[in-house]
C-alpha cells in the first residue's frame, strides 16, 4: 500500500553469551586471645571494601570458643562460632597471628581448629605470625612460607620442613598463601581480591584504603639494621669495630686483615665461624646501614651520601640498595625521611 512502509524481516542476531554471575566467596578470619588487630581488621577492611566495587563476600570472623577475643592492644573484636562445615568451593581461611607465637601454638584446641578448618577450605592464608599456627598444623610443611621479618629465624628453626623466605611481603605455594608482619596482610587480602574480581575491583580497593596496588620492595627495606652474631674471636670484633667506625675507609680484605694480623684466608674463614658472612659483605652491610642514616637523617644529595657511606658513586649505592633493600635510594628517602613539614 502507498505511504506504508513495508516490514522486512529482522536481521537474526547471533547468540549472546549468557553472563553467569560469579558466586559469591566466603573468607572466615580465625581471631584468638591476643591476636593483632590489625591482622584481623586489616584483610576484613579489604574483602568488604571490595563489596562496594564488584566484590561479594561473606565475611566472618571466628573464634575458637565463639565468643569475643581481647587483642593484643586491648580492643575487644566480635566474633561468632566456627562453622561446622563450610564449603570448600569459594572459600579462604584467614589465620590471624600473635606476636607470642608459642602461647598460640600451645592452645592445642586452636591448633585443631584451624587444621580442621583449612582441610575444608579452597584457600588458606596466614597474616604475620599465624604462619606459626600453619605451621604447627603440619600446612606448611614442604611449602614456602613468609612471616614477619624478625620472626623468620624462629619460624625456620621450630619448623625446619616449611622452606622460609625471609624477604617477600607475602608468598604463595599452590593454594596457601602467608604474610609478612601486620599491614601485609593487607597486600596478600588485595592479591586474592585481585584474583577472585580482577584488577579493577582490587584498584579501586586500594584507592578507597589510600594504600599500594602491589607495594614496592620486599621486607628488607623494613626491617632493623644488621645485627650480626657477637664473635668471640678478639681479631673479628676489632675488626668489625674498626669497619663501623668509618664505613668510607677503605676496607679491602687485605686491608683488614692487616688490621686483624691474621692472612686474609684466615680472617675470612672466622667471619664465616663467628659472625655468619664474610669480610664483604660485612663492610658492604655497614654502609648499607649508615646510608640508610643519611638518607633518613639528612638533607645531602644521593652522591654526597654515596660517598659518605664509603660507596665511591650514586650509581654504586644505587645498585646495592636494589640488591639488598628493593628501592632505590631516593624511594628509601621518600619513604623513611622525617614526616615533619618542611
Amino acid at each position: 500500500m502507498e505511504g506504508v512502509a513495508q516490514a522486512t524481516p529482522r536481521a537474526r542476531r547471533a547468540p549472546q553469551a549468557k553472563h553467569t554471575p560469579r558466586a559469591r566467596r566466603t573468607v572466615v578470619v580465625v581471631a584468638f586471645d591476643g591476636v593483632q588487630l590489625l591482622d584481623v581488621t586489616g584483610p576484613v577492611e579489604v574483602f568488604t571494601t571490595a563489596n562496594r566495587y564488584g566484590g561479594d563476600y561473606d565475611v566472618r570472623v571466628v573464634s575458637p570458643t565463639g565468643e569475643s577475643v581481647t587483642t593484643s592492644s586491648g580492643l575487644v573484636i566480635g566474633a561468632g562460632r566456627p562453622p561446622a562445615r563450610f564449603s570448600r568451593r569459594h572459600s579462604t581461611l584467614l589465620v590471624a597471628g600473635r606476636q607470642d607465637w608459642r602461647a598460640a601454638v600451645a592452645d592445642t584446641g586452636l591448633v585443631t581448629l584451624v587444621a580442621r578448618m583449612a582441610g575444608q577450605a579452597e584457600r588458606v592464608a596466614s597474616v604475620c605470625a599465624g604462619a606459626f599456627l600453619l605451621a604447627e598444623a603440619g600446612i606448611l610443611d614442604g611449602r614456602r612460607a613468609a612471616t614477619h621479618w624478625e620472626l623468620t629465624a624462629q619460624l625456620a628453626a621450630a619448623y625446619p620442613r616449611v622452606q622460609v623466605e625471609d624477604d617477600p611481603v607475602f608468598a604463595r605455594d599452590g593454594h596457601v598463601f602467608t604474610s609478612a608482619g601486620v599491614t601485609a596482610g593487607i597486600d596478600l587480602s588485595l592479591a586474592l581480591v585481585e584474583e577472585d574480581w580482577g584488577a579493577e575491583t582490587a584498584r579501586s580497593v586500594a584507592r578507597q584504603l589510600v594504600v599500594f596496588m602491589a607495594r614496592p620492595g620486599g621486607q628488607a627495606q623494613f626491617s632493623a639494621r644488621l645485627a650480626p652474631r657477637q664473635p668471640q674471636h678478639p681479631a673479628v670484633r676489632r675488626v668489625m669495630d674498626h669497619v663501623t667506625e668509618d664505613p668510607a675507609a677503605t676496607h679491602t680484605l687485605t686491608a683488614l686483615a692487616s688490621a686483624a694480623g691474621l692472612s686474609g684466608r684466615h680472617l675470612e674463614r672466622l667471619f664465616r665461624i663467628e659472625v655468619g658472612t664474610t669480610p664483604g659483605r660485612y663492610v658492604e652491610s655497614v654502609r648499607v646501614e649508615a646510608a640508610q642514616t643519611l638518607l633518613e637523617a639528612g638533607t645531602g644529595t644521593v652522591e654526597e651520601v654515596a660517598q659518605q657511606a664509603g660507596f665511591g658513586s650514586s650509581e654504586s649505592l644505587r645498585r646495592v640498595f636494589q640488591r639488598v633493600l628493593g628501592i632505590a635510594p631516593t624511594q628509601y628517602r621518600a619513604r623513611f625521611h622525617s614526616t615533619a613539614a618542611s
